[in-house]
């Protein structure tokens, strides 16, 4: 599964661990994330997470 990571902080979703913290279940591709999701770290909207090799 494609991993995205925030351009404002450099966190990184990997969906494999996904968010659990913040309700979001390992397997969780970042497409199927919640609208109103944002990054654990910063706090920036999804609008803000590019692809990663």
């Amino acid at each position: 599964m494609q991993k995205y990571e925030c351009l404002a902080c450099s966190y990184v979703y990997d969906p494999e661990k996904g968010d659990p913290d913040n309700g979001v279940e390992p397997g969780t591709p970042f497409e199927d994330l919640p609208d109103d999701w944002v990054c654990p770290d910063c706090g920036v909207g999804k609008e803000m997470f590019e692809p990663i090799d």
